[in-house]
């Protein structure tokens, strides 16, 4: 059986980051989950701070560089992501978003996704939910019911409904989703343009 592949999106700026910090507990908490099923994962981290170059010059030219377009391509072959985003201004960051306005509108339909955010108050956490679970379910994403939202109180937290408990709940939801999808076989599906659908349906009439 074919390793399952998780790509991580990551949008923290600085080095070391809390939003790079709880990127990677919830990669290894679905790595470990999955493992329990028997199942591997490939997990691969996506830090869009080195990318921010490409990705401006992306929407300038309407072509990606050959780094982008490499994260393009794994965020497309994915059996699943996890997207983690600093907030700034009760919402996601300029960065994250404009990752995931060059990814092709159809790369993430029927892809579960785990969202998450980093801030410095928990009031910010209701972003989650009136800005990240909107865009990825504009995306046609399965986005997993439990968001994870970790401020800077949350880290020394260690009872079960705090951080450590919302990334277990959130990485057994999406490692559920994962377990029952087939590993991506990157034998992609040919892709019909609209205009020859249109044309073959006119065709028909």
């Amino acid at each position: 059986m074919n390793p399952l592949k998780l790509v991580v999106v990551t949008a923290g700026l600085t080095q070391p980051s809390s939003t790079r910090l709880l990127s990677d507990r919830l990669g290894e908490a679905v790595t470990r989950q999955l493992a329990d099923e028997g199942r591997e994962v490939d997990v691969h981290v996506i830090e869009l701070r080195e990318l921010a170059v490409d990705i401006a010059n992306n929407f300038v030219t309407g072509f990606p560089s050959p780094a982008l377009n490499a994260e393009l391509e794994a965020v497309t072959a994915a059996d699943a992501l996890v997207a983690v985003t600093p907030i700034f201004t009760a919402s996601y960051s300029g960065l994250f978003k404009s990752f995931f306005d060059v990814v092709d509108n159809t790369a993430l339909t029927g892809k579960p996704v785990l969202i998450a955010a980093t801030g410095g108050t928990p009031r910010h956490s209701l972003a989650l939910e009136h800005a990240l679970r909107p865009m990825f379910a504009y995306l046609r994403a399965v986005v997993v019911p439990t968001a994870v939202y970790a401020a800077a109180e949350d880290w020394g937290a260690a009872d079960a409904e705090g951080l450590s408990g919302r990334i277990a709940r959130a990485a057994g939801e999406l490692a559920e989703l994962m377990a029952g999808r087939p590993a991506t076989s990157h034998a992609t599906d040919e892709v019909i343009p609209f205009e020859q659908q249109l044309a073959a349906l006119r065709a028909q009439q």
